[in-house]
This record gives C-alpha cells, structure tokens and sequence, in this order.
C-alpha cells in the first residue's frame, strides 16, 4: 500500500482552471473546510484541510495537520496558483479560515447559505469511502504518513471521475 500511496500524483489529477484574462468570463468559486480524524490513538487527532472546486467538485488541494492558523496557511499554499489568484473561496466562519486566505478572496458565510455544502459533501464521502477515517472502525491508521497516503490514494482517483463528468 505504501507504494501505490507513493504513486499518487501531488497534483492529485486536479484540472486548473484557465490562466487569468482581462475579462472574466465566469466566476471560478471555490470552497474550504475541515474535519477530524485521528492516528493510532483517538487522542492524536490531525485534521484534514480540504479546498474544492464548487463547479467540478474536484478536491484542489487538501492537507493534514493540526487546527491552527500555520495548517490552514499550508492548505492555501497547496491551492492551485489559478484557483489563488481567480477563485473566491467559500468557507465556514471558522477564523482561521479568514486569516488564512487573502482578504479579497474569501466570502465567509453562515452555515444556513449553505455555500459549503459541497465540501461537506466531500467530507461525508471520505469518512465513507476511506475506512481509516470514520469514526468506529478497526482499520485505522498506525503512521500520519500513511493516513495521508490513505486520504490522496482515494482523492487521485476521485478527481478523475469528476473530470469525466
């Protein structure tokens, strides 16, 4: 498994969006949120960090670590420079999620919009799809590295299909 985890593109088969023009076209839309999981012990719990593109629901970037300000900061560094510097970023009113993204590019919003919905969507669909992130389970992760591998081993393959479509 360590492997076909090694495999994976860090691209994660993501389709970025156009260079920037002079004239926009459309409105590229994007969305940021997180969720727990946990490693070895339910006491060790990295969280996972997703951005998403709203149009073709492809996982753009996505990281693992702690809940603070610096993890949010290597989430948007892993965005694609296209959806950076062209996308307005739909997120929760977590506060991190504001210190983190540029201030003209974030839209936070109130749960009721439901303008995230999309990543939650994402979310439910890793915790289903990925035995090592739900909740009572016994396949768990023993090495962060390989919860990662784990999470990026089911994102590469879920981004094609989204292509597809």
């Amino acid at each position: 498994m360590v492997e076909r985890f090694a495999a994976c593109p860090d691209h994660l088969h993501v389709q970025p969006p156009a260079g920037p023009t002079d004239v926009v076209v459309q409105l590229q839309e994007a969305e940021a949120d997180e969720m727990w999981s946990f490693v070895a012990k339910k006491v060790n719990r990295p969280w996972i960090w997703i951005a998403m593109a709203a149009k073709t629901r492809q996982v753009i970037a996505f990281h693992v670590g702690d809940r603070s300000r610096e993890s949010g900061a290597q989430l948007w560094a892993k965005v694609p420079e296209g959806y950076q510097q062209q996308a307005v970023f739909h997120t929760d009113l977590y506060e991190v999620s504001k210190g983190v993204i540029p201030p003209e590019r974030p839209k936070a919003i109130t749960q009721q919009a439901h303008k995230t919905s999309h990543s939650e969507r994402v979310n439910n669909t890793l915790r289903q799809r990925v035995s090592r992130l739900t909740r009572e389970t016994l396949s768990f992760s023993k090495k962060l590295a390989h919860h990662i591998g784990a999470i990026k081993y089911f994102i590469c393959p879920y981004n094609l299909t989204r292509a597809a479509a």
